[in-house]
């Protein structure tokens, strides 16, 4: 064990026992080579011993540091909280008072609707009765001058007009208004139908409480749906609650598969004001393989918690137009393509001649030429291989060699001649689509009679439906299905079903139009993917029924 000069010195310095104090001064001094060994350490040792202690405490500064940083933080959280706890105390006791204010001015409304029935009934009832009773009185006071007229003649002696007296009492009788009396009463004194119970409504009223915070929402993967350019979103709650007023929806893009990472590059969109659990977003444009979704529930007073967000997959086929392959004639952007009359005219007959009087040497041969990376080759048809004379034609720049891909082509309305399909790598610089084996598409022709058909090695087949302005492509290469549908309907236009022995691409044909292809993404993990795959499937089968 080692011990510093420090440490002894203050050893030696400290107060001792007596005793052990006189036996240290009958010892006398400390040795000089000791007490040199002690007080004069090593140069070197002492040095390194030294730079550990600064580095050793540089740590713990650096550490005390870092955490009185985020005790500071921390402090000014609290701070904050308290702040916001006091106006949020004050906006809740504003709001309830407002709310008993309202329930108040609606018992003194309700109150005062009562009282005027009441006030309104008893004046009408008043009214027939006060009726009723001067009716009466006057019949009793006619009655009485009848009968003290009767008794006068009664008790007359004269006999001379007695008869005719008589006569004419019992006609004034007959004709009294006591007799026309209803002697019960026309209103009743009853008020009871006017009585109220708020037995209910009291017991209703010491049953408020504070409006509980919503559940937790929780997101149904299987109910999701993905499809074309919309995703439809599916949630539920642990148990029903009647006091939902609305949900909201985020939503952001994510580069990555698994929950969502602490720092991300897109911000999350919101969609308020949601009244059912499911929401469909539309018109979405993916650049990304993956979509982040989250959703809380809201009542009238507080929201609750966001779910756990969901990463749904939305299967993207990106591609690009491969403008080294495209004819000539027409003008390629990065995702569309522009007939162009005046283009290449010349180019294209001098290709013409190059290719009569090139040699079939190996450095021009259609093996190395086709040699490329496995998925893109932007720039493997280069040169010899552009397409040229009638076929105006122009590729995509990703091939497809497995899996489901989807994607939609918007093109002019008075387009002259289009197609849209797929076409082997090896498809010729003088090739048409449609017209060879290697190639399948949808055919528009527009010059003289508008027409609409379904080409593949050189045989056309009329497609009975309407132009749309949109069409889908859905390829899906291991099951060797081509289908195409209107983008807008989503009703199936053809199918082709084969069985590619190679990989296919995107291959598009335009003369005097102009089209713009839409990245879009087809089916979703598991459940989503499988049903939207069934309802097409299902338009197929039902398609080939009219058919045949």
């Amino acid at each position: 064990m080692r011990t510093t000069a420090r440490g002894l010195r203050s050893l030696r310095d400290a107060r001792l026992p007596s005793s052990i104090s006189t036996e240290a001064a009958a010892l006398g001094p400390l040795p000089r080579t000791w007490d040199t060994r002690i007080a004069h350490p090593t140069p070197v040792h002492g040095a390194a011993d030294m730079d550990e202690q600064k580095e050793s405490l540089r740590k713990i500064v650096t550490t005390l540091a870092l955490k009185n940083e985020e005790i500071q933080n921390f402090i000014c959280c609290l701070k904050q909280s308290l702040q916001n706890l006091e106006a949020n105390s004050v906006r809740v006791q504003e709001d309830l008072e407002s709310e008993f204010s309202s329930l108040h001015a609606v018992l003194e409304e309700l109150k005062d609707g009562m009282v005027t029935r009441i006030k309104q009934e008893r004046a009408s009832r008043t009214y027939e009765l006060q009726n009723q009773l001067s009716a009466c009185a006057k019949a009793l006071e006619s009655s009485e001058e009848l009968l003290e007229l009767a008794n006068q003649t009664l008790c007359s002696s004269e006999t001379d007009g007695f008869t005719q007296a008589a006569k004419d009492i019992k006609d004034s009788v007959t004709m009294a208004p006591a007799f026309r009396l209803s002697l019960k009463a026309k209103a009743s004194d009853s008020m009871s139908h006017l009585m109220v119970d708020f037995t209910q409504e009291r017991e209703m009223l010491r049953s408020i409480k504070f409006l509980p915070v919503p559940a937790t929402p929780e997101i149904q993967p299987s109910e999701c749906q993905v499809c074309d350019n919309s995703v439809l979103v599916a949630w539920s709650l642990p148990e029903p609650d009647s006091k939902i007023d609305h949900y909201d929806l985020e939503y952001r893009r994510t580069n990555h598969e698994g929950p969502p990472r602490a720092r991300e590059d897109y911000p999350w969109m919101v969609v308020e004001g949601i009244r059912e659990t499911e929401y469909t977003l539309t018109g979405l444009r993916f650049d990304t393989r993956y979509m982040t979704f989250r959703v809380k529930a809201c009542n009238k007073a507080v929201a609750g918690e966001f779910s756990e967000p969901v990463t749904l997959e939305t299967h993207a086929f990106v591609f690009k137009l491969d403008a080294a392959s495209s004819h000539q004639n027409l003008k390629v952007e990065d995702m569309s393509v522009e007939w162009d009359s005046s283009g290449g005219k010349t180019a294209a007959l001098q290709d013409i001649r190059k290719e009569k009087t090139r040699t079939s040497s190996p450095m021009h041969s259609p093996a190395r030429t086709a040699v490329m990376s496995p998925k893109r080759a932007p720039s493997a048809r280069v040169g010899r291989d552009r397409f040229t004379a009638e076929s105006y034609t122009v590729l995509g720049d990703t091939m497809i060699d497995a899996g489901q891909h989807y994607w939609e082509v918007r093109f002019d309305k008075d387009s002259k001649t289009f197609a849209v399909g797929v076409a082997l790598r090896s498809l010729g610089r003088f090739d048409q689509l449609g017209k060879t084996s290697t190639s399948w598409c949808v055919h528009l022709n527009n010059w003289l009679q508008q027409s609409l058909t379904a080409k593949h090695n050189n045989r056309a087949r009329m497609l009975d439906c309407a132009v749309p302005d949109r069409i889908g492509v859905y390829c899906n290469y291991e099951e060797g299905t081509l289908c195409f549908y209107n983008a807008r309907s989503k009703a199936l236009m053809h199918t082709f079903r084969t069985k590619f022995q190679q990989p296919v691409i995107p291959a598009f044909m335009v003369r005097g139009s102009r089209m713009c292809v839409e990245r879009e993404f087809f089916g979703a993990d598991g459940t989503s993917g499988a049903q939207r795959r069934a309802v097409w499937t299902e338009e197929e089968q039902q398609h080939q029924q009219l058919q045949r």
